[in-house]
């Protein structure tokens, strides 16, 4: 309890030293408008700024009972992969999977804390493949559950390590995780009374991440 509250007490004080900054940086971009300044210059910088105003969120929401909602876990996906698109090597190809046995659409989940679970998994396994190989979303629907699975084609966990990359501080030269998988287990399991593992792993092959949610 003392850890999980030392991090919620870190992330509400990053919240709060980010939103100074990005209601200024709000004025500014009113400022820029106001002298014509290159309109599609400008909608990239609201659209960072959006981004940034989303991190905060994120952020004030860790150590707080988090409001949950049925979201579409379709267009969820398919939102953080179009996000995901532009921002991490252009030598990962991206596959989508068609969704399986999808009886319930819909999971009921925080949609911006649940998609920072999504985009943290996906960038760490951006990094194992060190920016070249094949980035694999598949998710579907059985015994009440709904799963959602990221693969990567990277170097691979070894089994000795599958539970202890979730440990806070777990790095290694060849794979550094940090404090990001910590909070992304904290947020599937605490938050969405759900599951989050390591489905499969084989060294110089690739790893799966399942996700199972209620």
């Amino acid at each position: 309890m003392g850890a999980g509250s030392g991090v919620g007490s870190m992330a509400k004080e990053t919240a709060h030293q980010l939103g100074t900054p990005t209601s200024s940086l709000l004025g500014w971009l009113e400022l820029l408008e106001m002298k014509k300044v290159d309109p599609s210059l400008v909608g990239e910088m609201r659209h960072d700024i959006q981004r940034l105003q989303t991190i905060t969120a994120r952020f004030s929401k860790i150590g707080s009972r988090p409001e949950l909602k049925n979201v579409d876990v379709t267009d969820m996906l398919h939102e953080v992969i179009g996000y995901l698109e532009h921002r991490i090597s252009s030598g990962v190809e991206i596959r989508v999977e068609p969704p399986e046995n999808m009886d319930a659409p819909e999971i009921r989940v925080n949609r911006p804390l649940f998609e920072w679970v999504v985009e943290n998994i996906s960038k760490n396994a951006a990094d194992a493949m060190e920016g070249k190989g094949t980035l694999t979303f598949a998710w579907g629907g059985f015994k009440n559950q709904t799963f959602i699975d990221i693969s990567d084609t990277g170097k691979g966990i070894a089994r000795k390590n599958q539970k202890t990359i979730f440990k806070p501080g777990y790095t290694t030269k060849k794979r550094g995780w940090g404090l990001g998988l910590t909070l992304v287990r904290r947020i599937v399991e605490d938050y969405h009374n759900g599951r989050i593992f390591v489905k499969e792993s084989s060294p110089g092959k690739g790893t799966t991440f399942r996700i199972l949610i209620g």
